[in-house]
């Protein structure tokens, strides 16, 4: 095991006792009435999902930069996100948003997104015409999936219905319970290991091509496990605690100084410090004293858009 993988499980072993303590009212469970029953649940669950979908993000992340060889990817840049988003905008808009249907329409988006990525960006002979494919094919997916959600919030039926679709996308782990983690962990670990498993085809595809060719590396194969894998991971995430982003934006940055660059070796330390960021960042949402709880989405947008500005910023230099 790395050192940075090392220092990340130390961190998480450290903060996920003190998020269950943590919010609006902190709990003692030597002293507080019902504790137990707050943190088994209400304070653990939603902290067992900041993780997951923490842990999703930052994985997907870490591997669409690895691909393309852009340290300004993120997946929510690539449909996936926008395609399960607006799944459960039209569950909202349908008025029929239980909390197995929401997820469910979710998931069936993600997986539209994925169909559809796969479907313009999988069919090259190219690599390099395939990255190009795959990111302006994310664009765009992104781009018509964020317009029609645009559409269904204008064309709401009622006031009621526009309030729940805006609150929603903000993203927030508000009132998650046992069920939501059972949908999302499953899943979001399944797309884990493909990504990981991914990891040794990253690894060649940074010697050029024709290079990774020779070693053996299929670009067909590797879309499709970086396609599943970032739609089981953001799809899942997006299903249950709607849009999070700049997660996989983020940590990756912060976590690749600590391993020896590889794509493959930043993967798992992403995940962890994914999980990390947005346990952190949930726990700040819970205990600002504000009159209403600020959204995750919105704190972390707060955090990633400066973080992006400075990036840009240091590339300017770079090039300079």
């Amino acid at each position: 095991m790395t050192r940075a993988n090392l220092i990340l499980i130390a961190l998480l072993v450290v903060v996920v006792p003190l998020s269950l303590l943590a919010g609006r009212v902190w709990v003692d469970p030597a002293v507080t009435p019902n504790a137990i029953p707050i943190l088994a649940e209400l304070r653990l669950p939603r902290a067992v999902l900041a993780l997951v979908v923490g842990g999703g993000l930052g994985a997907a992340g870490a591997a669409m930069q690895g691909y393309l060889r852009n340290p300004l990817a993120d997946p929510g840049l690539f449909g996936i996100a926008p395609g399960a988003a607006l799944g459960a905008v039209i569950a909202l808009y349908l008025g029929v948003a239980s909390a197995i249907l929401l997820p469910l329409f979710a998931l069936i988006g993600a997986g539209g997104a994925m169909a559809l990525l796969a479907l313009i960006a999988g069919r090259t002979a190219n690599p390099a015409h395939g990255i190009a494919l795959f990111t302006l094919a994310g664009m765009m997916i992104a781009s018509l999936a964020g317009a029609l959600t645009s559409l269904a919030i204008s064309l709401a039926p009622n006031a009621f219905a526009m309030s729940s679709i805006v609150t929603w996308l903000m993203g927030a782990l508000t009132d998650r319970s046992w069920a939501d983690v059972m949908l999302a962990a499953p899943l979001t670990l399944a797309g884990m290991l493909l990504l990981w498993l991914a990891g040794r085809d990253l690894d060649a595809m940074t010697l050029g091509e024709d290079a990774a060719r020779s070693l053996g590396v299929r670009p067909g194969r590797l879309m499709a496990l970086l396609v599943l894998g970032t739609g089981l991971t953001v799809g899942s995430g997006v299903a249950v605690a709607g849009i999070i982003g700049f997660v996989g934006l983020i940590v990756p940055h912060l976590v690749r100084p600590l391993t020896d660059k590889r794509p493959s070796s930043v993967i798992v330390p992403s995940a962890l410090a994914g999980a990390l960021l947005v346990l952190v960042a949930d726990v700040v949402c819970r205990i600002l004293p504000l009159v209403t709880e600020l959204r995750l989405g919105i704190a972390l947008s707060l955090i990633g858009g400066p973080f992006f500005l400075m990036l840009l910023l240091r590339m300017r230099r770079g090039l300079a």
